[in-house]
């Protein structure tokens, strides 16, 4: 708690020392104060847990949550911060959460190995149009004015339909390719590096959550990982954002209007679910953009997967292609 404070207390005398410096000006200092206090977390952390927003960051929180929860015999009224549960029981591994949006503002990096390649990653990766849908919904219902300055989203009052958000540069499609294809490019130089894609945690939870334990140090039993399974189901998880089970976690975990299910954080969690939300015409450039422009290593363009294939065998096939 003491740490979170002094983290808040941090950035707001950096944008208050900021403050009647020019906008552009004042964001860059932010983003670099930021990237700082992230790196310094990379730094220390035992591993590191890498993902665009939206990518399912908050349902594997709260699944690794319950197993150390369980494990270990912690309250169950937090979710994983970095260090809060290692202080705890220095049993339970530093994790840093991270989007990988701030820090190269702080090293001047536009890779990923200069900043990561002597840590233990995790690259949690979703469809892209899965993603950018749900980015929509976050940009319209959830997110503040504030943070959508700092990140270089549209501003609300553009009034963006779905599919124009989702293919625009700002915060749609082209700015997820181009996060996730910096990560292709750099798989190789990463020695101690898991990929999970957000399909194979659905459809094989008990597997993937197991190998993700393996690779972090800390195996945990089958019946340890099916009870944070349920635990992290979509109904439960939404029944404890209704009751603010994870109060001691802030506002990550709250909806922001309980009469509008799409203001919550836990929304759809729905495989594939971008569909519903566009034409066939759009559905097609969508694709297109997939099939043009993203790295076949993660299976979502030009390597279309069937349901039975693994991450570990998309990432195989893609790397006979170079």
């Amino acid at each position: 708690m003491f740490q979170t404070a002094f983290k808040k207390l941090s950035r707001l005398l950096v944008t208050k020392a900021a403050f009647f410096l020019p906008e552009p000006r004042r964001i860059a200092i932010e983003r670099r104060h930021r990237g700082r206090e992230q790196l310094g977390k990379l730094r220390r952390a035992d591993c590191t847990i890498v993902s665009y927003g939206k990518s399912g960051r908050t349902w594997l929180r709260v699944m690794l949550s319950r197993i150390y929860q369980t494990k270990y015999s912690l309250s169950t009224r937090s979710l994983l911060s970095f260090d809060n549960f290692h202080r705890k029981n220095p049993a339970i591994p530093r994790i840093f959460f991270t989007h990988d949006n701030y820090i190269r503002d702080y090293t001047g990096h536009t890779d990923a190995r200069s900043d990561y390649a002597d840590r233990k990653v995790v690259l949690l990766v979703r469809n892209p149009a899965d993603v950018a849908v749900s980015q929509f919904f976050q940009w319209q219902h959830r997110m503040k004015s504030s943070k959508i300055d700092l990140l270089g989203f549209p501003q609300r009052d553009e009034a963006l339909d779905v599919f124009n958000f989702v293919m625009g540069a700002e915060a749609g499609l082209p700015r997820i390719i181009d996060f996730m294809n910096i990560w292709a490019r750099d798989i190789d130089a990463l020695p101690d590096f898991l990929m999970v894609r957000y399909e194979d945690l659905r459809k094989e939870p008990e597997r993937v959550m197991g190998r993700l334990l393996e690779f972090m140090g800390t195996p945990a039993t089958a019946d340890e990982i099916r009870d944070a399974i349920d635990f992290g189901s979509v109904d439960n998880m939404r029944k404890m954002e209704q009751k603010g089970s994870f109060w001691l976690s802030g506002g990550r975990m709250k909806p922001r209007d309980k009469a509008n299910p799409e203001s919550f954080k836990v929304r759809r969690a729905k495989v594939g679910g971008y569909l519903d939300y566009f034409d066939d015409a759009q559905a097609q450039a969508i694709h297109a953009m997939l099939r043009d422009r993203l790295s076949p290593v993660f299976g979502y363009g030009p390597l279309a997967v069937s349901e039975d294939t693994r991450t570990e065998d998309v990432i195989a096939s893609a790397r006979t292609l170079k």
